[in-house]
């Protein structure tokens, strides 16, 4: 019994080994070279996901690649602008092997595992890397840098990728990475370092756009300003203007329908004093005021204490309008009296 069972296990095992050999499985981000005596033709690549079968070892051998992107991040380097200022740019790469068969024939000879050909594929990525970055010779700190929100470095970035994927000026660095079976998707630049003297010029000049920029919107305050008060003088004066005008035709107004009560008060100036005097002391008490005034003064004499003790018993006093007590001939120390009838006595005759 117990030779038996190890039977079956040894075929079992003796089985496990030999599908290792003879198969291989895919995921479906992943490719495959499949070399035969370690050469890879064109039709070595396998894309399909699943299970897959092959000769046995040494006879061919199966490399698997993920074709993910994958993040490259290089480290600081120090990189000259167009004004000779000193920067130190980190910049990062996302990339992804397009062509399997190339890339195995480009870094098999770094080694059997894929790992070994990733390693040797992602340093020659950060040296073209390096070399792109030369293209921030070609802009100006104050282009890179500035304190309106309109720097360059996304087009700095863009320059960059295009001489990594072929374009541009140096487009010998794309050519060299696409015949190794490598594409690059992006670049980015995360970080820039300046130094101290470089940072001493870039808040200098900050601050003098800055200076420039708060002239310029004083300047665009004031013109405003000189605009806002020419046109409220011009409507004030348009206003002043139709306010006199209206003032003068009232003023007129006015001056018509007060000629007919200045002549009638012409007609009778005495009169005419009289009731202005009496207009002023109603408007005057009808107040609550207190007011001291000498009895001498044009109609307040009436309000003598003794005006009425020089008054006759039995007669009108004649008053002036000055409030002085006069007779018929004139004389204002004592008043004068206008004779009142007697009245009948009750139950006289005729």
């Amino acid at each position: 019994m117990k030779v038996q069972l190890m039977i079956v296990v040894s075929v079992l095992v003796l089985l496990a080994l030999v599908s290792r050999m003879v198969t291989y499985s895919l995921r479906f981000t992943e490719v495959a070279v499949v070399t035969t005596f370690g050469e890879a033709g064109e039709n070595s690549t396998i894309s399909e996901p699943g299970l897959h079968f092959k000769a046995p070892y040494p006879i061919q051998s199966v490399t698997r690649y993920d074709t993910r992107v994958r993040f490259l991040q290089t480290r600081s380097e120090t990189q000259q602008t167009a004004d000779d200022r000193q920067i130190v740019v980190e910049s990062f790469a996302l990339w992804r092997v397009r062509d399997p068969l190339a890339f195995f024939q480009r870094f098999s000879n770094a080694g059997e595992r894929e790992a070994d050909h990733s390693r040797r594929a992602e340093e020659i990525l950060k040296s073209a890397l390096r070399s792109a970055l030369s293209e921030t010779s070609r802009y100006r700190m104050d282009e890179l840098f500035t304190a309106q929100g309109q720097s360059k470095l996304p087009e700095l970035e863009a320059r960059v990728l295009a001489a990594m994927t072929g374009g541009g000026a140096a487009g010998s660095i794309g050519q060299s990475l696409a015949s190794a079976g490598i594409t690059v998707e992006a670049i980015g630049i995360n970080r820039v370092v300046l130094p101290e003297e470089t940072t001493t010029a870039v808040f200098s000049r900050m601050s003098a756009d800055r200076d420039r920029l708060v002239k310029e919107i004083e300047s665009q305050g004031n013109s405003s300003a000189d605009a806002i008060r020419s046109s409220a003088e011009a409507k004030a004066e348009t206003i002043r203007a139709y306010v006199n005008a209206r003032a003068e035709e009232i003023r007129t107004q006015g001056d018509i329908e007060a000629a007919k009560y200045l002549e009638m008060m012409a007609s009778n100036p005495e009169l005419a004093k009289f009731l202005r005097n009496i207009e002023f002391i109603s408007t005057v008490l009808s107040r609550r005021i207190t007011l001291v005034l000498p009895t001498n003064m044009p109609g307040i004499g009436l309000f003598s204490p003794d005006a009425l003790d020089r008054i006759p018993a039995g007669t009108i006093p004649e008053v002036r309008l000055d409030g002085e007590w006069k007779d018929a001939t004139g004389r204002a120390d004592e008043p004068s009296a206008v004779p009142v009838a007697e009245a009948p006595a009750s139950g006289g005759g005729r």
